[in-house]
This record gives C-alpha cells, sequence and structure tokens, in this order.
C-alpha cells in the first residue's frame, strides 16, 4: 500500500507541476500586457506597477517569473477579476462549492441507477430487458445536455409546476454559508426552519443533477453490463454453479463485488466528463457554481479568471480521481502490490 500511495503521490505533483506551466505559459498566450495577466489589475499607477513587477519578477528570466507567480498562486493569490476587479481567490471560495455539490450529486445518481440497470442488463442477457436497458443508455448518451435541461425545465418546471427551474435556494430561507455547500450548511445551521430548508434544497437540486448524470449514467450502464457478464461467465463462477448455489446467491456474494472492481477505475474518468456537463448546467439552471462562472469569465475575457478557474476545476477533478484509485485498490487489494499500473 505505501507503493501504490507513494506512486499516486508522485503523479498528484508532476501533474500539478504540468498544469501550473499551462497556467502560466497562459499569461504569454493571452493577449495584453504579462503584467496585467498575471495580476489582474487593469488601471494601476505608476507605483502599483512598480510593486507588481517586484512581486512577479518581471523583469527577470521565465523561470524567476515562473517562481514567483507559483508563490503568489500557493499563498492563495490568483489575482483580482479584469471584469469585476473582485478577487478571484474570493470568487473561488463562492462559486466552487456549488460546483463540487452538482458534480457530487450528479455523480451519486449516475452510479445509484446506472450500476443496477447495468447489472439487470446482464443477468438477463439477450432478453427483451436487456434490450429495453440498452436502447435506454444509447438513448441517454445522444441527447445533448442542453436540450435535457430545457425538456425537464418544461415538462417539471412549467407545466407540472413541481420542481424549481433555477438557483440552489428560494430566496427567504437566510442560511449562514459556511463550507459553501448548500446541504451541509443547512445541517449546520440552527435556523428554525431547517427542514424546510433542507427540502428546498433538494428540490433546487434535481433537475440539474440529473440533467449532468444522464450522460454518465448510460456509461455506467454499459461498464456494469459488460463487467458482470465477464464476471459470470468465470471460471469460479461456472465451479459456483457446479456446487449448487442459487444464481441469486452467486450474484450476490461473487458476482456484484467482482464486476464492481471494472467499474470503480472508471469512476475517476467519467468525473472529468461530469465537470464539463456540469459547466453548461450551471448556465441553463443559474446554478451559482464555478463552470458557469468560468464561461463567464470566458465571454469577458476575464483572463485571470480563467487561469484561477482553471486550476481549482482541474485540482478538483485530479483529487476525485485519485480518490477513485483509492477506492480501486480497496476492492482490489491485489493491486497494491503491483509495480507497474494502477
Amino acid at each position: 500500500m505505501l507503493n501504490f500511495t507513494l506512486r499516486r503521490l508522485n503523479l498528484l505533483l508532476f501533474t500539478l507541476l504540468m498544469l501550473s506551466i499551462v497556467s502560466f505559459s497562459l499569461n504569454y498566450l493571452f493577449p495584453g500586457d504579462v503584467l496585467v495577466n498575471m495580476s489582474g489589475e487593469t488601471a494601476m499607477s505608476d507605483a502599483r506597477e512598480q510593486e507588481l513587477s517586484l512581486i512577479y519578477h518581471t523583469d527577470g528570466n521565465i523561470l524567476q517569473q515562473y517562481i514567483a507567480y507559483m508563490g503568489q498562486i500557493f499563498s492563495g493569490n490568483f489575482g483580482v477579476s479584469m471584469a469585476s476587479s473582485a478577487s478571484i481567490s474570493n470568487e473561488l471560495l463562492i462559486h466552487l462549492p456549488a460546483t463540487i455539490e452538482l458534480c457530487l450529486a450528479a455523480l451519486f445518481i449516475a452510479l445509484l441507477i446506472g450500476m443496477p440497470l447495468g447489472f439487470l442488463a446482464a443477468i438477463f442477457h439477450n432478453k427483451p430487458v436487456d434490450k429495453i436497458i440498452l436502447a435506454f443508455a444509447m438513448l441517454g448518451y445522444s441527447i445533448p445536455v442542453f436540450w435535457l435541461a430545457l425538456i425537464l425545465i418544461m415538462i417539471f418546471s412549467i407545466t407540472l409546476s413541481l420542481l424549481p427551474s433555477s438557483g440552489q435556494l428560494n430566496l427567504l430561507f437566510d442560511i449562514e454559508m459556511v463550507t459553501g455547500l448548500k446541504l451541509i450548511d443547512i445541517m449546520l445551521s440552527d435556523s428554525p426552519y431547517k427542514a424546510a430548508a433542507m427540502k428546498d434544497a433538494l428540490l433546487h437540486l434535481i433537475l440539474p443533477a440529473i440533467t449532468v448524470a444522464l450522460a454518465p449514467m448510460t456509461i455506467f450502464i454499459r461498464l456494469a453490463r459488460t463487467s458482470m457478464l465477464e464476471v459470470l461467465d468465470s471460471n469460479y463462477i461456472k465451479a459456483a454453479r457446479a456446487k449448487g448455489l442459487s444464481k441469486a446467491m452467486i450474484i450476490y456474494r461473487h458476482g456484484i463485488r467482482n464486476a464492481l472492481v471494472g467499474i470503480v477505475r472508471q469512476i475517476g474518468l467519467q468525473f472529468a466528463n461530469i465537470v464539463t456537463l456540469a459547466m453548461i448546467a450551471e448556465v441553463i439552471f443559474a446554478w451559482q457554481g464555478a463552470g458557469g462562472w468560468l464561461i463567464e469569465s470566458i465571454e469577458a475575457r476575464d483572463y485571470t479568471a480563467i487561469q484561477g478557474g482553471l486550476i481549482a476545476l482541474a485540482t478538483f477533478t485530479f483529487f476525485i480521481n485519485i480518490l477513485a484509485d483509492f477506492l480501486y485498490v480497496a476492492i482490489n487489494p491485489l493491486e497494491r502490490y503491483k509495480k507497474h499500473g494502477a
């Protein structure tokens, strides 16, 4: 396990190094002055310009500039927004938790529905149930996320008036922000209307989470189906059948656990897809997350905000990949002893 942890730590450091180099390079690739792109301050006095030049070492070589830039990033200073002059760090603290909450909810839904449907399709292989589930998976994967979002809003918000179509929480509920995650903040709150606020937050979460979850869900359906079919065709399953174990007992004792191995390894890869889909959903549902904020920054050509959003979302996605890897070796202990891979 120690070797596996060290390999993952090395991969983490190398990935963050590459990410930092890409982020730093954007200061030179974006149009305009390099110092303005690094700091975000578009209007500055001569004294302030000289001060920032000393901070970012713009008169030094490229390595000195990179070290100075990363020093500011590690100290939590991402500069200020070119559009609003607000601190990028504060903007990320406000918006990033909302994206984390939406992405984790979508991942939970995708796994909760996708894996059982995939297992069910494998158990009833080549039967009507299998074909119906596969047809649903193909249809769900082919639906554009923006079109799905509009359809869900039209049906459940406008026609049936069952679910809210925008925001995270009704403005009537005054919940103090502690973590930025609405559901967690409501649980930590001592508000007398905590239960009503929790219900309202969950209702606001349903449509955007389903919108983001559908495409990854279809991937998990096919992964679970393929993984379960491979397990059911393995020699140890045939031996269990020969011993007289029932099909239900074989699936419960041996099938599900071994089929999960092939699925868990893909969670990290699919999470990157979830983050991308969440960026679109946040705009449509007016979800105040980092994805929607980043898209607005791109439209406004707010280069410091783009860099901050890139670093934050990429780091978040990579940490989820690392956690998925540790979960993978937890259910498949043999992987932790391999010298290569994993």
